[in-house]
């Protein structure tokens, strides 16, 4: 056989694959005749997916990203309009890069602190949210009853709480103050949650107090609290009667929170019709686009119309005509509807993906570190952030009721932005204390100088949180491991004599 391939002509010795010797097998083809390989794909995604550190570089990634998009969308939906009242196209655009410069330390604060150090920020924030939500509420309801705008340097504009130059939206504040204070309350109880008393106190009176004075206001930060508390819930395994229950009172509490609209409560005035309840029925049963003026289906129309004009590829980036007025809040809680008219539904599938890539990295995250307060906070921050991205793209895409709740890191809003950009510092911190994680990074620990300016070593898992005691002195041993007198051990399964010999006080000693 070996004469006739030595005798085969030069086509035919090219034709067939060249064997490699010894072996009795061919070589790989070319790399240029290779074929796409999908499980040869799918194993490099598990590869990088499978590193210590993917949690927190996937979670920087998608974060960053979206951060960029956002103030890229709110010079888009901005610009003429600033130009045409102030002059200045950035004017909108630099102030949110300001809060998204504050946000930027905020996380870098935030992923340099331990658990601990959250876990003790909790009810101290908590009880600030609390007090803003309450002075917000006084002056709006005192505005509405007596025409009262302000008490001294406190001003309230429905959501918005103004202490001299300084605007707040304790809103944005109540969303990371229930995070923190929920984890550590529901760490703190473990197995006890399955009791119906240990819920009852002190989760559920104070979380009612949140839905209330959040609700007054602001139906859609509500339901985001009411996410923060499912994912707590849910990460905590309680059981599903419990969450049956809490479906059945947050549905009665969102019931009474739309009828108290028609008496003044929030933005709803005394005598005119009932902004929430014209919201839900336009939901449920959309009136003639032609008979819509500035009420509750007109932004649902005008957003309708952008994604349809967008189609699959946009018009361009800043080509957008219905942000000239046409589309209300176009900036803020419409700006979804921005982006699909301007990059089409390519666009729109860009920010979903990011969305879904960072609510995997969460709970990736929740599902990996050891400690039962990272585990509920993780859990609790993706719930939010993902819950706010789909009720806010559900109500311009008209697959949900309409609440007005903006698009984290998208929409224009300076609280908002900060609050966000903190929390995911946090998950950043989560992420660099997953076990892997943190014994990789010990492991090849990286220059002083960068540990020092961007995130200090997290802590090894199974670690002392505090000092082990000194060594003993040379030559000591402990009472409990001295040996026997005899300098023998016991052979394994035999029964040690327990009767001893000698007076009474040696068999007491």
């Amino acid at each position: 056989m070996g004469e006739d391939r030595g005798t085969s002509t030069g086509t035919t010795a090219q034709t067939q694959p060249r064997r490699v010797a010894g072996a009795g097998r061919t070589a790989d083809p070319p790399a240029g005749r290779a074929g796409l390989d999908p499980a040869g794909g799918l194993a490099a995604l598990r590869g990088l997916l499978a590193r210590p550190l993917a949690s927190y570089y996937l979670l920087l990634s998608s974060a960053g990203l979206l951060l960029l998009i956002g103030l890229t969308m709110v010079f888009s939906a901005t610009s003429v309009r600033d130009y045409a009242e102030a002059g200045d196209a950035a004017a909108s655009v630099t102030k949110q890069a300001i809060f998204a410069v504050i946000g930027i330390v905020a996380f870098w604060a935030c992923q340099r602190l331990p658990a601990s150090t959250f876990r003790s920020l909790g009810r101290p924030l908590l009880g600030g949210a609390v007090v803003l939500l309450l002075v917000l509420n006084l002056l709006v309801a005192l505005d509405a009853l007596f025409g009262l705008e302000s008490l001294g340097p406190l001003r309230a504009n429905l959501l918005w709480l103004y202490l001299g130059p300084i605007q707040v939206q304790p809103a944005e504040l109540a969303k990371l103050a229930l995070v923190l204070w929920g984890a550590h309350v529901v760490a703190r109880k473990g197995a006890a949650l399955g009791w119906w008393k240990e819920l009852a106190t002190p989760l559920f009176p104070v979380v009612g107090l949140l839905f209330v004075l959040v609700g007054y206001n602001d139906l859609g930060s509500m339901l985001c609290l009411l996410a923060i508390v499912v994912g707590l819930l849910w990460a905590a395994g309680v059981r599903l009667r419990v969450f049956a229950a809490l479906s059945a009172v947050g549905l009665a509490g969102i019931g009474l929170l739309v009828a108290v609209a028609s008496l003044g409560a929030g933005s709803g005035a005394r005598g005119q019709d009932n902004y929430r309840l014209a919201r839900l029925t336009s939901f449920l049963d959309t009136p003639d686009p032609a008979k819509c003026v500035e009420d509750a289906c007109w932004q649902m129309v005008q957003a309708r119309n952008a994604i349809e004009h967008g189609g699959w590829f946009g018009v361009g980036l800043g080509k957008g005509s219905l942000k000239f007025g046409w589309l209300p809040a176009a900036h803020n809680d419409f700006i979804f509807a921005v982006i699909a008219e301007e990059l089409g539904v390519v666009g729109c599938t860009v920010i979903l993906v990011l969305f879904a890539v960072l609510a995997y990295t969460g709970l990736r995250i929740a599902r990996r570190v050891a400690d039962p307060f990272r585990r509920l906070a993780a859990t609790a921050v993706t719930a939010w952030l993902a819950g706010q991205a789909v009720i806010n793209v559900g109500g311009v895409t008209k697959l949900l009721p309409l609440t007005g709740v903006p698009l984290p890191f998208i929409s224009d809003g300076g609280s908002a932005l900060v609050v966000t950009l903190a929390a995911v510092g946090m998950l950043a911190s989560f992420a660099r204390a997953e076990p892997d994680a943190a014994r990789a990074l010990h492991a090849r620990p990286p220059a002083r100088w960068v540990r020092l300016v961007w995130a200090p070593l997290p802590p090894l898992p199974g670690a002392r949180s505090r000092p082990a005691p000194p060594p003993a002195a040379p030559g000591s041993v402990p009472r409990a491991r001295g040996r026997r007198p005899d300098d023998q051990a016991v052979p394994r399964g035999v029964r040690q004599d327990r009767t001893r010999g000698g007076p009474a006080s040696e068999r007491r000693r």
